[in-house]
């Protein structure tokens, strides 16, 4: 009896589980949350985040809101209208891009 060496085409390799489970390639994954954390970083050492002491800069962020009471939630809204002025449109049209057709 001869056994041929020939690939299993119908088992999954792992690097295949991986990327399924990451939801893209790992390099590319990777490249994506680094982008996303110095976007975040960025907005939130706007905002006086430090993150050597995060504990300690969210405390003074809520003092800083109680402090400037209706004027904070006037500078939230700006910047809630500023961005959604771009996200709601794009996220619209991702979901009418990705909706089922007939």
């Amino acid at each position: 009896m001869q056994t041929e060496n020939r690939p299993i085409e119908n088992q999954p390799a792992a690097s295949d589980n991986l990327s399924r489970f990451l939801g893209g390639s790992p390099l590319a994954v990777v490249l994506r949350l680094v982008l996303l954390s110095v976007l975040v970083g960025v907005v939130l050492a706007a905002i006086g985040f430090d993150p050597w002491n995060i504990v300690r800069s969210i405390r003074v962020l809520f003092e800083r809101i109680w402090e400037f009471g209706f004027d904070t939630i006037n500078w939230l809204w700006r910047y809630f209208l500023l961005g959604a002025v771009i996200v709601v449109p794009i996220w619209l049209i991702t979901r009418i891009a990705s909706a089922p057709r007939r």
